[in-house]
């Protein structure tokens, strides 16, 4: 029986490259019935976008979500790597609307919703120094694919070689810091409760202080790395994280990794 949700909120999702976990993530789509999506950016990985590549599984996500839009709202927030389509926002077609960002007013708290790489200095003032690295990225990303694909062959666990690099490395943990914080205080001074983000592939849920306020931060992450998704559930933000050893059947009702936010 599929779990109904409020909101479901996705990003990062990289359709198109080399490191999407698309059959997780259709395993994961089959088990939810949302009355409202946002896709938060970087859904379609233009960047890394080739003609020969783009497998079946890739494109059954899209007509998932295609259909869900026929049915529900579904808002499609640009993000950096897809921000070749920034060009037709505010476009529509039927229920699916595509946006750079959303404010959305969800139990009388005013919510902003927005991919986030356009407060990320790199991308702002340096966006060839961006784009190689996210060569870099999509790189470690392939060699950590085919790495992957001996480690179940050999029935072991599944590892992150970018996940450990991010923790490993002190500035990249300070740049995650330090976007989130800048996140919160924008939203914050322009007049939002909470702030719902993606980009840089950390999903959480917190409350951030900052000068004028608290404000809540909400990160919905990636399906590259962590397998992961907002859900609004009768007042509450859990943070879902699909099991990454096995793929869940489409009758699955996976519990694992929520964190209940009332």
């Amino acid at each position: 029986m599929k779990r109904e949700l409020d909101i479901l909120v996705l990003s990062d999702l990289h359709l198109g490259s080399y490191g999407c976990r698309a059959h997780e993530l259709l395993a994961y789509l089959c088990t939810v019935k949302p009355r409202m999506v946002v896709l938060n950016g970087d859904i379609i990985d233009i960047w890394a976008f080739k003609k020969d590549y783009f497998p079946k599984a890739h494109m059954d996500v899209v007509k998932r979500l295609l259909k869900w839009s026929g049915r529900i709202p579904v808002y499609y927030i640009t993000g950096n790597h897809d921000e070749a389509l920034r060009r037709y926002s505010d476009a529509r077609l039927g229920k699916l609307r595509l946006l750079d960002q959303l404010s959305l007013t969800i139990d009388g708290q005013r919510y902003w919703f927005l991919h986030g790489d356009i407060f990320d200095a790199t991308m702002k003032h340096a966006k060839w120094l961006a784009k190689l690295g996210g060569f870099g990225y999509d790189l470690l990303i392939r060699i950590n694919h085919v790495l992957n694909k001996v480690l179940v062959f050999l029935g072991r666990p599944r590892m992150s070689l970018s996940r450990r690099v991010k923790n490993s490395v002190k500035r990249a943990v300070n740049f995650i810091s330090d976007f989130e914080r800048t996140m919160a205080e924008i939203a914050l001074d322009a007049g939002h409760d909470a702030v719902v983000c993606g980009h840089i592939h950390q999903p959480r849920i917190d409350r951030i202080s900052c000068d004028g306020g608290t404000i809540t931060y909400l990160n919905s992450g990636d399906w590259i790395e962590n397998l992961s998704a907002l859900e609004y559930v009768g007042g509450s933000w859990r943070l879902y994280q699909h099991p990454s050893s096995g793929v869940a059947t489409r009758h699955d009702e996976v519990a694992i990794g929520r964190l209940e936010f009332a």
